[in-house]
């Protein structure tokens, strides 16, 4: 995928996120963040946070999500009146990419984005194999206020996938944890003896 490609893409991706921050009304008590949720759709999992939903595939849809989108999630409370999410995006490859190359290549991507501002770059582990979690703040929609974003991005086997969490631009502690525990916990290896759910 060229990086025009990925571009247009993310900012897809940034428009399902900003209708998505009004779907929900939900609270969530207590600032403990632990897995509360194994979420796995038989290729894809992550771990959700007390209080975090998956958002059906019928409301993406209804959204206007691409077809790339695998899954969203999103926070039960709002943040400065916004529900924060992380989306999950897939792309089938042409060919065999090591998820180290793919991920600096997604980090390159979104260094073209209006307003953007490298804050953190982590070191990530998935399912073995070390890779960058990119926290970055951006204005891609110019008429919309600057946020926060957090991006991790990994290859299984022919598919490339995005982990994007969406944030306000101030974060309280406890959402940053919520947000990186979900893209820590990415796996592509199926949960061992536990009710897995999916969407």
């Amino acid at each position: 995928m060229s990086r025009m490609q990925r571009m247009r893409r993310f900012l897809t991706l940034v428009g399902i996120s900003f209708l998505l921050l009004s779907c929900s009304s939900r609270t969530s008590s207590g600032s403990t963040v632990t897995c509360a949720q194994q979420y796995w759709n038989g290729s894809i999992g992550v771990c959700l946070p007390d209080g975090w939903r998956v958002v059906d595939r019928q409301t993406l849809t209804a959204r206007g999500a691409p077809e790339d989108t695998v899954v969203a999630f999103q926070a039960g409370s709002p943040v400065s009146g916004q529900f924060p999410t992380v989306t999950i995006t897939s792309e089938m490859l042409q060919q065999q990419v090591q998820s180290s190359t793919y991920s600096e290549a997604s980090i390159r991507s979104v260094a073209q984005l209006p307003g953007y501002k490298l804050l953190d770059s982590r070191n990530a582990t998935v399912d073995g194999q070390a890779l960058q979690l990119h926290i970055f703040t951006a204005q891609p929609v110019a008429d919309e206020p600057a946020r926060r974003f957090y991006q991790l991005s990994a290859v299984s086997q022919n598919t490339g996938y995005t982990v994007t969490g969406l944030t306000p631009l101030s974060v309280s502690s406890t959402l940053e944890q919520q947000v990186l525990l979900i893209l820590q916990s990415l796996t592509f290896q199926a949960p061992k003896g536990q009710g897995a759910s999916s969407s």
